[in-house]
């Protein structure tokens, strides 16, 4: 693999990452992007597990595509003596140590933040928990859906009749975003004070977190805010409206400016702006079903590109309602240039979106997928291990 350029803001850093799933290697993914040496720890004989999520993209995983681009792959039996061995080496060359292991198997295995303290100052560990390391969950197996559940986020998305997940993996990925930013104050305090500070991330307290207008709202209003599709449960006109072509046409009103614009210019009916059962935003919100059969009335004379047009001209934010193909072909993205090739197992290159975080004067690393252990016999040469050695690790599946 061509290491990273020198100008990016992480190379000379490197990141040692015992990791499944998504959210530890979405975390290290963005550590990657930015000229960090990643190297996966992967099980022999199959590695990290979302690699059989699915087969879609030339028969790898759409997920380990998406999370795992620029990394190293070494595979090791860490339930073995040797394996273990080889972690240590690793770890004592390492800056960061990132692991989402099951509840308690780090601390099994000698690697919780106290002990890694104690063998490696200078190493920054991150742990990546379902409801942490402590309190009465600590000890329960937690995945993306299940912490939906839990937080209540469920119980806000869907339709009147039926809650519905989102449809990414929304609490994997607040974790990793929040691991990602944990690892970089770590850093940046390590580099600024000499202490290396250990970081902690819950997916239940990652979304907890974005959970928190609907929980004051719940709390201090009396009910939590209802279930009503692609209409915004606490703004109203904020939704999705089918247009006369059968098309849908998302638009948002924010403020009253806006209101008075929508009114006079789109519905044609200046009446409605001193109405006073839409005179606040809390007034439209009440009498949400009288003016949705308002705005549903006029979508129905109007095909969406007539709809679209007219709320441009009256400075009412819109958008049609993508599928994934749409989104895909998106003119922003093409427009932007926001696609580059990534190279997965197998050779194929596929198209992946560069990072959303532009940094003036660098261009994100895009390096390949690795296959799992592709990088073992060099990674383990890089350490000192002989061919015989390696060979002999080999033999005992160590590796």
């Amino acid at each position: 693999m061509t290491e990273p350029p020198e100008e990016l803001p992480l190379a000379g850093i490197t990141v040692v990452s015992v990791e499944q799933a998504v959210a530890a290697p979405f975390a290290t993914r963005q550590l990657a992007d930015l000229g960090a040496r990643v190297i996966k720890v992967e099980r022999p004989g199959g590695g990290d597990f979302a690699r059989r999520y699915d087969s879609t993209v030339y028969g790898e995983s759409s997920y380990f595509v998406w999370l795992n681009r620029s990394k190293e792959s070494v595979t090791l039996d860490l339930k073995s003596a040797r394996g273990r061995a080889v972690l240590e080496q690793l770890l004592g060359r390492a800056d960061v140590f990132v692991q989402n292991l099951a509840p308690g198997a780090a601390v099994r295995l000698g690697l919780g933040a106290e002990a890694l303290g104690e063998r490696h100052p200078a190493l920054i560990p991150c742990s990546i928990s379902g409801y942490g390391a402590s309190g009465p969950w600590a000890d329960r197996k937690a995945y993306d859906l299940l912490v939906q559940c839990q937080t209540g986020l469920v119980s806000l998305t869907g339709t009147a009749r039926e809650p519905a997940r989102a449809g990414v993996s929304i609490a994997d990925i607040a974790a990793g975003m929040y691991a990602y930013s944990g690892i970089l104050t770590a850093l940046f305090t390590r580099a600024t004070t000499g202490i290396a500070r250990s970081v902690e991330v819950s997916l239940f307290e990652a979304l907890a977190e974005w959970m928190s207008q609907p929980a004051y709202y719940t709390r201090y209003g009396g009910t939590q805010p209802p279930r009503v599709g692609t209409q915004h449960a606490t703004i109203a006109p904020y939704g999705a409206y089918t247009a006369a072509d059968g098309k849908d046409v998302l638009f948002s009103v924010q403020n009253e400016r806006e209101w008075a614009a929508l009114c006079e210019q789109f519905l044609g009916r200046p009446d409605l702006v001193d109405d006073a059962r839409f005179a606040t935003g809390s007034d439209r919100v009440a009498h949400r079903e009288e003016l949705n059969a308002i705005v549903a009335e006029r979508f129905c004379s109007l095909d969406s590109e007539q709809v679209r047009k007219l709320l441009d001209a009256a400075g009412i934010a819109n958008a049609g309602v993508n599928d994934v193909e749409e989104f895909l072909a998106h003119p922003v993205l093409s427009g932007r240039d926001r696609w580059r090739d990534v190279r997965i197992p197998g050779g194929e290159l596929v198209p992946a979106l560069l990072p959303p975080v532009d940094l003036a004067g660098t261009a994100a690393r895009m390096g390949a997928v690795p296959a799992a252990g592709e990088h073992t016999e060099r990674i383990l040469a890089e350490l000192g291990h002989s061919a015989a050695d390696i060979d002999g690790l080999r033999a005992d599946h160590t590796i």
